[in-house]
């Protein structure tokens, strides 16, 4: 049975594909010089007051290339994704800045992996709730780079990990972010995998950038397909002692994510409450899909399971269940994970990115003698929508 234990904020959003891209965990990086922290703190703020200035028609546009493998094992199974990817303010309701994640290839077409193919929408507050500050770790070096045409003064940060088994980090950010606030001003960045056991890591580069007209206008995108920030899901948990529901919610502030997480019916409601929330980087948040699309392999992660159909309340959803028998310390047991079929489904309408591509719900039987069998425990998705702005 599926139940995920978060060990950091990057891997509660998104898996192991973003701790691997951030290098959650024990790290080799140098802190900051007093120097450098200096510019990094005038950058940040450069960055948080653009999104006060923020215009519809703003915009960035990067290419990517992510690779996996190949493996000591399978000699012919390297993958590889490539494409871009564009963030660009769709409208501006101050305090919030809705802007559309979008991956397409190098013509402008949608993808055709799945996790990818359509387009996602972040509501952004462009004020302050609480005070958000969050280094850059690495080793420190200025350098000039030229990206869409134009020079930038920028700094290069260079986190290797790789002596305990982690990756090779390097970010290369404008020292004036004002113009490239949406990724807190990203020219480049790159990881690449060392002590993992399938070899990889994904690059990508700034291809083109657009500031939007003065006075622009456009009416609040529906939440159809959160990536996060802006809406919530339920999950109720049977497996004792826990039997409780679960409330995972999303906000954004100013170009980070904060997750929040707890049970439902303690006096704590986490929608209102992200005072505790982990702060993590949008660039960083969107540039871990396309690895995770190109690891995880397509959609659904099993095609041999029976067709069905998920049902909370009155919405439908087209599903897959996988059934597999295992045998533990001399009981067997049967696991089941039910999956949407079709990711993008209209019953999914609200459901964030994160729980779009879990399982809906997953449990486990205990097969007694005369092959009877006895509920082991379980969860399953109950609830989910938008907190912003309503139901789509």
């Amino acid at each position: 049975m599926q139940m995920r234990h978060v060990t950091c904020p990057v891997a509660a959003l998104l898996g192991a594909a973003l701790s691997f891209l951030s290098g959650c965990g024990g790290t080799m990086s140098s802190n900051p010089s007093p120097i450098d922290a200096q510019s990094q703190t005038a950058t940040s703020q450069q960055a948080a007051e653009a999104w006060k200035r923020a215009r519809v028609g703003d915009r960035v546009t990067y290419a990517f290339s992510a690779t996996q493998g190949p493996t000591p094992r399978a000699a012919d199974a390297a993958r590889t994704l490539d494409g871009q990817l564009t963030l660009d303010v769709v409208s501006v309701q101050q305090p919030w800045v809705y802007v559309r994640v979008a991956f397409t290839d190098a013509a402008g077409n949608p993808l055709t992996q799945t996790r990818l193919a359509r387009d996602l929408v972040v509501p952004v507050r462009s004020d302050m709730t609480r005070s958000l500050d969050v280094p850059r770790p690495g080793q420190v070096t200025a350098e000039r780079p030229s990206f869409s045409g134009r020079n930038w003064e920028a700094t290069r940060y260079v986190s290797d990990q790789r002596p305990v088994d982690g990756p090779l980090r390097t970010r290369v950010y404008a020292n004036d972010s004002a113009l490239l606030y949406l990724t807190r001003g990203l020219l480049e960045a790159s990881t690449e995998s060392a002590g993992f056991r399938t070899p990889g890591g994904i690059r990508l580069s700034l291809r083109e950038f657009q500031e939007g007209s003065t006075g622009a206008s456009a009416p609040v995108p529906a939440l159809e397909r959160p990536l996060g920030p802006g809406a919530y899901y339920d999950r109720k948990v049977d497996m004792a002692p826990t039997h409780e529901v679960l409330r995972v919610c999303f906000t954004a502030e100013r170009g980070y994510i904060l997750r929040a997480e707890g049970p439902l019916g303690t006096g704590s409601e986490p929608c209102a409450d992200f005072s505790k929330a982990e702060p993590e980087s949008l660039e960083e948040v969107v540039m871990g899909l396309p690895w995770e699309a190109l690891v995880s392999g397509e959609w659904p992660p099993s095609k041999d399971g029976a067709r069905g159909t998920f049902t909370v309340g009155d919405r439908n959803v087209p599903s897959i269940t996988e059934q597999r028998t295992e045998d533990l310390e001399g009981t067997q047991h049967v696991f089941m994970d039910t999956y949407a079929a079709e990711p993008w489904a209209p019953g999914l309408a609200g459901l964030p990115y994160e729980a779009r591509f879990q399982s809906l719900s997953s449990g486990s039987e205990r097969v007694g003698p005369g092959g009877q069998r006895e509920f082991a425990g379980g969860s399953r998705i109950v609830q989910w929508g938008p907190w912003l702005g309503g139901q789509p």
